[in-house]
C-alpha cells in the first residue's frame, strides 16, 4: 500500500474507477429521473439545469441514461473478464503443469484463437444469438481467456522446478493440491494486472457491440447506444457523443492506468519495492 500511494497514476486510476463504481452502484438514488422517461415535450434539450447532460431524441435525461449504463458496461467487464480468467488459468495451469502433449494441445489451440481477430469473432458469433447482455458477457469472456492461459503458463514453467515444489511432490501431495496449493498463489501476480486491463477492453468491446446495434438493447441504456443515438444528430446535438465518449475515454483510462500500476508494484523486479 504504501508503494501503491507513491504512484500517482495508479493512484488517479483507483480514484476513476472508485468514482465511476461509486455513479453505477447508486444511480436508482442519484438519478433524477427514470432513464427510459420519455418526455416530448423536452426533446433534444441542451445541456441546461433541469438536464445537466441534455436529452435525446426522445425526450430522455442523458444523465440519468449514463449512469444506468454504467452499470451495463461495468457489469459486462467484470462478468466477461472473470470467464476469461477462470478458463485462462484452468487451461494454463494443465499446460504448465503436466506439459507434454497436454501442452502442446492447449498452445495449439491459444494459437488457433489468436490468429482469429477477436472482434470479428465476437461478432460473428453474436450475429447468431439473440442479442442480450448475457450472451456478450459469455461470447468476450469466450474469446479472451487466451493471454490468461499464456501467462499462467508460462509462471508454471518457472516454479515447476522450485524447492517447495519438488518437496510437496516428495511429500506424496497430489497433483490438484500442487497447483491450486503451491503453483497457482505464486502465479496470480500477472493474472490480476491482467484482469485489470481486460476489464478496459470488455467495456470498450461491449460499446463498441452496442455501438453497432448487436449489444444491449434499447430501451435499455448503455453508452454504446447512447453514442448510436447520438450519430443521428451529432450536427447539433453535440453533447449525444460527448459524454458517453467521455465515459468510455474515463473508464478505459481509469483500468489502464491502475493496471499499469499495479504491473509495476508488483513487479519483484522493482526497486522501488
Amino acid at each position: 500500500m504504501r508503494v501503491f500511494f507513491r504512484n500517482p497514476l495508479a493512484l488517479s486510476g483507483l480514484i476513476i474507477i472508485i468514482a465511476i463504481l461509486i455513479l453505477a452502484l447508486f444511480a436508482p438514488l442519484i438519478a433524477p429521473y427514470d432513464p427510459n422517461f420519455i418526455d416530448i415535450d423536452s426533446i433534444l434539450t441542451a445541456p441546461s439545469t433541469k438536464h445537466i447532460m441534455g436529452t435525446d431524441g426522445l425526450g430522455r435525461d442523458v444523465f440519468s441514461r449514463m449512469l444506468f449504463g454504467a452499470q451495463i458496461s461495468l457489469l459486462v467487464g467484470f462478468v466477461a473478464v472473470g470467464i476469461a480468467t477462470l478458463i485462462g488459468i484452468i487451461l494454463g495451469s494443465i499446460a504448465g503443469f503436466y506439459r507434454g502433449w497436454v501442452d502442446s494441445l492447449i498452445m495449439r489451440l491459444v494459437d488457433i484463437m489468436l490468429s482469429i481477430p477477436t472482434f470479428f469473432l465476437i461478432l460473428a458469433v453474436i450475429a447468431f444469438l439473440t442479442p442480450s447482455i448475457w450472451n456478450i458477457m459469455i461470447v468476450i469472456g469466450l474469446t479472451s481467456w487466451m493471454g490468461v492461459t499464456r501467462l499462467v503458463r508460462a509462471e508454471f514453467f518457472s516454479l515447476r522446478q522450485r524447492e517447495f515444489v519438488l518437496a510437496a511432490e516428495t511429500m506424496g501431495a497430489s497433483d490438484f493440491k500442487i497447483i491450486f496449493s503451491h503453483l497457482l498463489p505464486n502465479s496470480l501476480t500477472p493474472v490480476i494486472v491482467s484482469s485489470v486491463l481486460g476489464i478496459a477492453s470488455a467495456v470498450l468491446v461491449e460499446s463498441g457491440l452496442s455501438f453497432l446495434g448487436l449489444g444491449v438493447q434499447a430501451p435499455t441504456a448503455s453508452w454504446g447506444n447512447i453514442l448510436t443515438d447520438g450519430k443521428e444528430y451529432i450536427q447539433f446535438a453535440w453533447w449525444l457523443s460527448l459524454f458517453p465518449g467521455l465515459a468510455i475515454l474515463l473508464t478505459v483510462l481509469g483500468y489502464n492506468l491502475l493496471g499499469e500500476g499495479l504491473r509495476d508494484i508488483l513487479d519483484p523486479k522493482n526497486k522501488n519495492n
